[in-house]
């Protein structure tokens, strides 16, 4: 019995969340497995209202559960950092979610704006650290609002943050056993204290792999091999910052937002998943949104809690319903928010 806390968030979390769910009950009776939901309400809207964010007590309740399904949290009314800070980042550092995993596959009729790429091009994962680097928040103004300001953003990287991200790495990239080659993505020639850390890290533990191909590419140039040559990747492994980058150009290489999603992994802990285009606003209500990517998302919980049949029947739903659509943008689907939910149900019976 699978006890899994449902945060639909804002927007249109709740709508692509609510197909997720519609999924969920229709796999576990075809995989046959059970399970408990329960909503939780850390939203923009209930900060409006209440001015509540996470809480202590929240966190030690989400501690019970065997993961947690995410819609979005963002709410143009609340000012940027608030819920980015009081929620997203307290709960992948309270849960010590200290891996972002993002997987970037171009499934079978889905377009690229790549020319000439197939989904045998574009198939590969980012590991990113989750929990240090410049997210942590350390930092500091000297001189604030005079014409001598200065703004310091640190960037915390430790033996143990760096050193786990990359073990598991290593350990996902032998795992998913396909090209099994981990780059280290970075900028050791101008970040020299943080990055010297990360390549002396990763060079000490590739000893302890040798079936992994290992090599080193800076950001920049990773992000011109997304676009020149997406096949060279098969499992790269990041900071926070740099991970949060390249991300996102990997989403659309994939096809876009509308079916990009996102594990927040503690290997030993409670993880959280979640599809990463955020809550959309402006289409909210309209059930038009591409609820693919939360779908996939719940792919990717199912697959973290070991249902690996139930995991690929969702994922061949979505790669079936994928083919159908006109577009995976929102409005230009062919399809409402709904019917295609109902059409990766059908299709995984």
């Amino acid at each position: 019995m699978y006890k899994i806390a449902v945060i639909p968030g804002d927007g249109t979390g709740p709508e692509v969340i609510r197909e997720g769910l519609k999924v969920l009950k229709a796999v576990s009776r075809i995989a046959n497995f059970e399970y408990q939901t329960k909503l939780f309400d850390f939203s923009g809207g209930r900060y409006l209202k209440t001015g509540k964010l996470l809480e202590d007590k929240d966190i030690e309740e989400l501690k019970k559960y065997s993961a947690i399904y995410l819609g979005a949290v963002g709410h143009p009314d609340v000012k940027p950092g608030i819920l980015e800070q009081g929620v997203l980042l307290k709960l992948r550092f309270s849960l010590d979610q200290y891996i972002n995993l993002r997987p970037v596959k171009l499934y079978p009729g889905v377009q690229t704006p790549l020319k000439n790429k197939t989904p045998e091009d574009i198939d590969f994962v980012v590991v990113r650290e989750n929990s240090e680097g410049l997210y942590s928040g350390k930092g500091s103004f000297s001189n604030k609002g005079t014409k001598d300001e200065t703004a310091i953003q640190e960037s915390i990287n430790t033996r143990k943050g760096v050193e786990r991200c990359i073990r598991y790495g290593f350990e996902f990239c032998r795992q998913r056993n396909k090209r099994k080659k981990l780059t280290l993505c970075g900028k050791t020639n101008v970040l020299t204290y943080a990055w010297d850390l990360w390549q002396r890290t990763f060079d000490e533990i590739a000893k302890e792999y040798a079936d992994i191909k290992t090599d080193y590419s800076h950001v920049d140039a990773v992000c011109m091999w997304f676009i020149k040559s997406p096949e060279w990747f098969d499992v790269i492994v990041t900071d926070n910052m740099f991970g949060d980058i390249i991300t996102d150009l990997g989403a659309m290489i994939q096809g876009g937002m509308g079916i990009a999603a996102g594990g927040n992994i503690n290997p030993d802990g409670v993880s959280m998943f979640e599809p990463i285009g955020g809550s959309a606003p402006k289409y909210t209500g309209k059930n038009v949104i591409n609820p693919l990517a939360a779908i996939s998302a719940l792919q990717m919980l199912l697959d973290f809690l070991n249902e690996k049949k139930a995991a690929r029947l969702v994922e061949e739903g979505v790669i079936h319903t994928a083919q159908k659509l006109k577009s995976l943008s929102a409005g230009k689907m062919g399809y409402s928010t709904q019917e295609v939910g109902d059409l990766v149900v059908e299709a995984m019976e």
